[in-house]
């Protein structure tokens, strides 16, 4: 019998709350004993509407070989309370694995223990998270990520993929199986988190290029190159490169690549058009060119894309 600690927080959301609850209960075909506990017993004021009343503090980690951190909200505001970032630094030292959920990234980090390691977390404070963090590798295109004695998932949902995987390593893929169909959820899900990101040219942090950028997402399909952009901008091609990434946090043509990117996605949701021909309007030639772009950013495939976000497929 495994013992899992899920750790609530101030702000916990519900759903990062219980899936690993849900998924790692206790029942014959699940050897394991969950406790929900809190920095300390008592009521914790949770997100969206509700708390929770815990009988544990954080002594429920003694004895755990899984300790959850699911999302809460606002990590970017406060850091997570001394004594939980004391505990989950003891219990690594004894060997149990620490398993985050969602923004629960946050409260990890501050350990340390993800320094020098992948990581992940939901893709809205992916940037916030690369920038308090960053000795820590992050990677906002996958699911969940496994460091061995330290893993990170991505949104809520993604929680139960991390789930999955660890049932899959320490109990097989039959235990996994059974798990997934409880849940009626898929055993394994194609792409990363990417995908789910509406739309993923970033924000800016200047308006001097805001004309030219403006005018490059009405031509996606035609051949923009720095030097086509930096002429709109009437500025010298340095010039514009080192600016361009001052605003934006990307070189001209890795925006470029999102935006022709999040143009096919939009094509691909709402559209009959072949890839071919999403490829072609969006200015990346061909099929098998679209394909490769998507493959290695958003980790899916156009036709895997559209089957998962078409209605009525």
């Amino acid at each position: 019998m495994k013992r899992v600690a899920v750790v609530v927080l101030e702000g916990a959301k519900p759903l990062d709350v219980g899936i690993p609850a849900q998924v790692f209960t206790t029942r014959p075909s699940m050897p394991y004993e969950v406790r929900v506990c809190g920095v300390r017993p008592g009521l914790v004021s949770g997100g969206d509407g509700l708390s929770y009343h815990v009988e544990h503090g954080l002594e429920a980690f003694e004895g755990a070989d899984l300790v959850f951190i699911p999302g809460y909200r606002f990590p970017d505001r406060e850091p997570p309370p001394e004594a939980l970032v004391e505990a989950l630094v003891a219990a690594n030292a004894r060997g149990v694995r620490l398993a985050a959920i969602s923004t629960g990234a946050f409260a990890l980090a501050a350990t340390g223990l993800l320094n020098g390691k992948r990581a992940t977390t939901h893709w809205h404070y992916s940037r916030i998270f690369a920038e308090r963090f960053p000795e820590v590798r992050v990677d906002e295109s996958v699911l969940f990520v496994d460091e061995g004695d330290v893993l990170t998932s991505a949104g809520a949902a993604s929680g139960i993929d991390l789930c999955l995987h660890i049932l899959r390593a320490e109990r097989g893929m039959a235990a996994a199986n059974h798990a997934a169909r409880r849940l009626v959820a898929a055993p394994y899900r194609s792409g990363g988190q990417g995908q789910f990101v509406k739309w993923s040219v970033p924000e800016t942090h200047g308006e001097r290029f805001s004309d030219t950028r403006e005018w490059a997402l009405r031509r996606l399909a035609d051949p923009l190159t720095i030097a086509t952009l930096a002429q709109h901008a009437r500025v010298s091609e340095r010039t514009f490169s080192r600016r361009f990434v001052d605003e934006t946090g990307y070189t001209p043509m890795q925006w470029v690549m999102r935006a022709r990117l999040d143009r096919s996605r939009e094509m691909l949701e709402s559209s009959d058009l072949s890839v071919d021909e999403v490829a072609a309007r969006v200015g990346l030639g061909s099929g098998a060119n679209l394909r490769v772009h998507f493959r290695r950013v958003l980790g899916t495939t156009p036709s895997e894309y559209r089957r998962a976000f078409t209605r009525g497929e």
